[in-house]
C-alpha cells in the first residue's frame, strides 16, 4: 500500500525491484565511544545472505497476495476526524535563521518576499529547546513535547559503564556471533539499529488518518520512521567509514600534528608527476583483524596545464586546482559477491611544490544506499534517478576541514550552496507532486555558514587574529545566505495554491562564540572532579579521570552530569541530600561566573533538569544544564573529555558562531502566510497546529497548542 500511494505522488516505480534492490547490498556497524565526538562508529560490518535474492521474491510475491485484505484493514481501521481547514502544509526549515539579524536585513530590504509573508500573515520570534540546539529542537518540532519526553537531549549521550560517549539519537548493536570460514567471517545476524527519539512525530499520526507526507532531511529520523509516506534522513546519518563525517587529505607536506577534528591524513611521497595509492574505506568486518577496504588510486600531475588527472575505481577524472569534481562513485569488495557503494568529492588544493588533494566524507551512495537512509527503502534511490547523486551525510557541510585549515572559505562556501541545491530540487520537485498533506524539508545552510562566518561580524573576534577583515572577500557571506533564503520563500509563495498553509521557520537562532569554557578544568579546580596520579588531564574522553573521587564531569555540548551511586559505574554521589547539595553547589558557583580575561559573565545561569523537564525519559537526561552568555561556549577541548587547560580561554577556530548559550538569547524565526493567536509561540506548538489543520485532535502526549483558529482560515489570508 505504501509503495502505490508512493507512486501516486512520484513517477511510478517498480516496489518490487526496488525491495530487490535494497536488499541485495546489506551495511551494518558497530560502535566506537571512544570516537563519538567525531563520530559515533568505528566502521561497518558487511553483511549478505545467499539467499537474498530468493527471500526477496517471496517477500514481493507474498506483499502482492496480502494487499487486499492491508487495504480492508486500513479502511477499518481508519480514524474519524473532523473537517480539515487545508489541503496542504507546507513546512520550510531554515536551520539557524536568526532573528535579529532576520530584522535587519528587512529593515534594509534584503528580505522582500519574507516581508511580504509576515505582512500578509504573521512572523514572530519562536522559542526554542532547552539545550538550543538542533537534535533537541527539531525533536521537539516533530512531536510537540519537552526532551523528557522525546528523550533527546544533546548530540551526545555518555556510557554509564565506561563514561565515554555515544551518540544520543541511535542506538548501534553489535555483531556477537559469527561463522569463520578460512579467512572470512561471516555474520550470523544484523547488529540493530534503532532510533532513540520517543513519542511520534506529527507525520507518523498524519499517516494513521490517511494524510500522506514527505519530509527530507529534518534532523533526528535516521533510521528513518516508518509511516504513511515518504522520508530522507538527516542528521546522524553516518558516513561510509561509521562517523559524523570524515575527510581524508593525501599530501606531499609533512605532517605537523595529528588532525584534532574530524579528518585523516595519508602522506605522498614527492614521485614526479605520478602518485599511487589507495582510497581508503570502511573496515572490513568479514576479515579478521577487519583491515580498511581499498580501492587503488592514481594521482597523474600536469604542472604546465595545472591539470591533475585522477584515475579512481574506474573512474577518470580531471580537476583544475581549487575546483571541486561532480560525485565520484565508489565500489569497495570486501568478499566473493559482496561489496558496498560510497560516493565522495574531490578537490586539489595545491599543486606547486607540493600537492595535495582534499576528499570529502565518502557517503553512502543514495542510489545504492549501504544503510537505511530513506523511507520507503527506495525513496532515495528514486530521488538519484530523479536529481543525480546527493549528499546523505547527515552533517553534510564539511566544517571540520574548514576548521583544520584543509579548505578555504570558498571552498565550503562552494560546498555549502551545492548541497542547498540538490535539496531544492528535492524540495520542489515534492511541492510540485503533493496534492494532499504535508511537505517539511530543511535547510541547512544558514546554520552551517553562520557558524564558520560569523567572525566577519566582529572585527575583534579572536578568530580575526588581527587580521582587517574589511576587505574579506566572504565577509558578507552570512547577508548572502539570508537573501538567498529569501528567494527560496519567494518561489514556494508562487506555487502555493488555494487552501495551501505555509510554515518558515528556524529551530533557533545565533550568537557569538568569542571564548570556550573548559567545565571539567572548572570542576577539577572546586575539588568536584580529580586526576587519577601522575595524570595531566590531556587525555581526550576522560580517560584521565578518577572516578572513584569525582563527583561531576562535562560531556556534550550543553550537559554536566554527577557521578552518582547506582546509575554510572563508579559513581559515589548518593541519591537525595548529597545529590541536592553537589547541584546546588554548581548552579550557586557556576551560575553568574565571571571570565577574568574579559571581566564580563561567561555563564547567565544553571538550569536544575529536574525542574525544567517532565516526562518518562528525564533519567536519562543531564542532571544539569548550562546557559552560556553571548560570545561564550563549551571549550573545544571540553568538548572532547579533556580537563587541561584554563577554564577561559579564546575560540581561534572558524567555527566563530554557536547557540548552545541561554536559550532565551536564541529564539528562532515564525512565519505564515495565516495569523495565529499566540504571542510567544514554541518550536512544541508546529506539531500540534499542523495536526489541527487536517482535523486531527492533538494526542494528550503533545504539550504544545495549536497556533491557529479556524476563524483565520475561514477568512483567507493566503500569500
Amino acid at each position: 500500500m505504501l509503495g502505490r500511494e508512493f507512486a501516486r505522488h512520484r513517477p511510478p516505480f517498480s516496489a518490487g525491484l526496488a525491495a530487490l534492490a535494497a536488499l541485495v547490498v546489506t551495511l551494518l556497524f558497530l560502535p566506537a565511544p571512544a570516537e563519538a565526538y567525531i563520530g559515533p562508529g568505528a566502521g561497518f560490518a558487511l553483511v549478505s545472505s545467499f539467499l537474498v535474492v530468493f527471500t526477496t521474491i517471496i517477500i514481493a510475491v507474498l506483499s502482492l497476495l496480502i494487499w487486499p485484505f492491508r487495504m480492508t484493514w486500513r479502511f477499518l481501521r481508519r480514524k474519524p476526524r473532523a473537517k480539515p481547514w487545508v489541503k496542504r502544509v507546507i513546512i520550510v526549515g531554515f536551520d539557524g535563521q536568526d532573528p535579529k539579524l532576520t530584522d535587519k536585513f528587512m529593515k534594509k530590504g534584503l528580505l522582500p518576499n519574507m516581508k511580504k509573508l509576515a505582512e500578509a500573515g504573521c512572523y514572530s520570534k519562536i522559542g526554542t529547546t532547552y539545550p538550543a540546539i538542533s537534535p533537541v529542537a527539531w525533536s521537539s518540532f516533530a512531536t510537540g513535547t519537552n526532551p523528557a519526553r522525546h528523550n533527546i537531549f544533546d548530540f551526545l549521550d555518555r556510557d554509564k559503564r565506561s563514561y565515554l560517549p555515544l551518540l544520543s539519537s541511535t542506538h548501534i548493536g553489535s555483531v556477537e556471533k559469527s561463522l569463520k570460514i578460512g579467512r572470512y567471517r561471516i555474520p550470523l545476524h544484523k547488529p540493530e539499529v534503532r532510533l532513540l527519539r520517543k513519542s511520534k512525530p506529527f507525520w507518523s499520526i498524519l499517516g494513521e488518518h490517511q494524510i500522506w507526507s514527505t519530509v527530507l532531511r529534518v534532523p533526528i529520523t535516521f533510521p528513518p520512521d516508518k509511516f504513511y509516506g515518504a522520508q530522507l534522513s538527516a542528521m546522524c546519518v553516518p558516513d561510509l567509514l561509521g562517523t559524523q563525517g570524515t575527510f581524508l587529505l593525501y599530501t606531499t607536506r609533512p605532517a605537523e600534528k595529528k588532525f584534532k577534528e574530524g579528518g585523516l591524513r595519508f602522506q605522498l611521497e614527492k614521485n614526479g608527476t605520478r602518485m599511487e595509492t589507495t582510497l581508503q574505506g570502511p573496515e572490513n568486518m568479514f576479515l579478521e583483524g577487519s583491515p580498511p577496504l581499498e580501492v587503488p588510486l592514481v594521482i597523474d600531475i600536469d604542472r604546465a596545464k595545472k591539470t591533475t588527472k585522477l584515475s579512481v575505481d574506474g573512474e577518470t577524472v580531471e580537476l583544475e586546482p581549487m575546483k571541486f569534481s561532480d560525485w565520484i562513485p565508489l565500489s569497495f569488495k570486501a568478499a566473493p559477491g559482496i561489496k558496498v557503494s560510497g560516493i565522495c568529492r574531490m578537490m586539489v588544493t595545491e599543486m606547486d611544490d607540493h600537492f595535495s588533494l582534499y576528499v570529502t566524507p565518502i557517503n553512502i551512495d543514495p542510489e545504492k544506499p549501504a544503510m537505511p537512509i530513506s523511507h520507503p527503502s527506495y525513496y532515495s534511490t528514486y530521488l538519484a534517478k530523479q536529481i543525480g547523486h546527493f549528499c546523505t551525510l547527515g552533517l553534510a557541510e564539511d566544517t571540520w576541514a574548514l576548521n583544520e585549515g584543509v579548505t578555504d572559505d570558498g571552498t565550503f562556501l562552494t560546498q555549502t550552496y551545492d548541497i542547498d541545491r540538490e535539496r531544492q530540487d528535492m524540495f520542489f520537485s515534492a511541492l510540485d507532486r503533493l496534492r494532499r498533506g504535508s511537505l517539511v524539508c530543511v535547510f541547512d545552510a544558514t546554520d552551517r555558514i553562520q557558524h564558520m562566518f560569523w567572525h566577519y561580524l566582529e572585527k575583534d573576534h579572536p578568530a580575526n587574529k588581527g587580521a582587517n577583515i574589511d576587505n574579506a572577500k566572504h565577509k558578507k557571506a552570512i547577508e548572502e545566505i539570508y537573501k538567498h533564503n529569501d528567494v527560496l520563500v519567494g518561489k514556494v509563495m508562487e506555487g502555493l495554491r488555494e487552501d495551501d498553509a505555509l510554515i518558515v521557520l528556524s529551530d533557533h537562532g545565533f550568537s557569538s562564540f568569542q571564548r570556550g569554557v573548559n567545565l571539567n578544568a572548572w570542576l577539577q579546580k572546586e575539588g568536584l572532579l580529580t586526576l587519577k596520579e601522575g595524570a595531566t588531564g590531556e587525555s581526550e574522553w576522560l580517560q584521565d579521570v578518577d572516578w572513584s573521587r569525582t563527583k561531576a564531569y562535562s560531556l556534550g555540548l550543553s550537559g554536566m552530569f554527577l557521578n552518582m551511586k547506582g546509575r554510572e559505574a563508579q559513581g559515589i554521589v548518593e541519591p537525595g541530600e548529597e545529590e541536592k547539595a553537589v547541584k546546588n553547589t554548581i548552579i550557586a558557583k557556576l551560575g553568574g561566573i565571571k571570565d577574568d580575561g574579559r571581566g564580563v559573565v561567561g555563564i547567565r545561569e544553571v538550569f536544575d533538569t529536574k525542574v525544567i523537564y517532565e516526562g518518562p525519559y528525564s533519567e536519562n537526561a543531564p542532571d544539569l544544564v548550562i546557559g552560556y552568555n553571548d560570545g561564550y561556549r563549551i571549550s573545544w577541548d571540553c568538548a572532547t573529555g579533556m580537563v587541561a587547560g584554563p577554564v577561559f580561554e579564546d575560540n581561534v577556530k572558524a567555527w566563530s558562531g554557536d547557540h548552545c548559550v541561554d536559550p532565551r538569547l536564541v529564539p528562532g524565526v515564525f512565519f505564515s502566510n495565516y495569523k495565529i493567536d499566540k504571542d510567544d509561540p514554541t518550536l512544541m506548538d508546529i506539531a500540534p497546529s499542523v495536526l489541527k489543520m487536517f482535523g486531527i485532535e492533538p494526542p494528550k502526549h503533545m504539550e504544545g497548542t495549536p497556533l491557529y483558529s479556524e476563524e483565520a482560515f475561514g477568512k483567507g489570508g493566503s500569500a
